[in-house]
């Protein structure tokens, strides 16, 4: 049974001095996750922002499809600077086997990730 997607906002700073949004995942993430995930892209702001995964502990495929979305409109339209961290080493692996690290760096931790920012 699938755990619903939570996602907590938070802020953070980044190595550079500058604000960092944080999105936190909790839950299992799946095409039920689309409007908690997107909504919650919506309402930040800013430059820089980190998704944390260390709460999640599944990504299906239609997971991976709106984390590719919101990194499309992130990168793309948005012209913001995107990390994500807290991916377990399987989904690190898938993650980066579909090209996510095109568009976001991908590190083991926060305190590395915000180091890159």
């Amino acid at each position: 049974m699938q755990a619903p997607t939570k996602v907590a906002t938070r802020t953070a700073t980044a190595a550079s001095g500058a604000p960092v949004t944080i999105l936190a995942f909790a839950g299992d993430i799946a095409s039920t996750s689309k409007e908690p995930i997107l909504e919650a892209y919506g309402a930040t702001d800013g430059q820089k922002l980190l998704l944390d995964f260390s709460g999640t502990e599944y990504v299906n495929s239609s997971g991976i499809a709106i984390i590719i979305q919101l990194l499309l409109d992130a990168t793309k339209t948005g012209g913001r600077t995107v990390g994500i961290f807290g991916l377990t080493p399987h989904f690190q692996k898938v993650f980066t086997m579909v090209g996510i690290g095109k568009y976001a760096t991908l590190s083991p931790d926060e305190a590395t990730a915000l180091g890159l920012l």
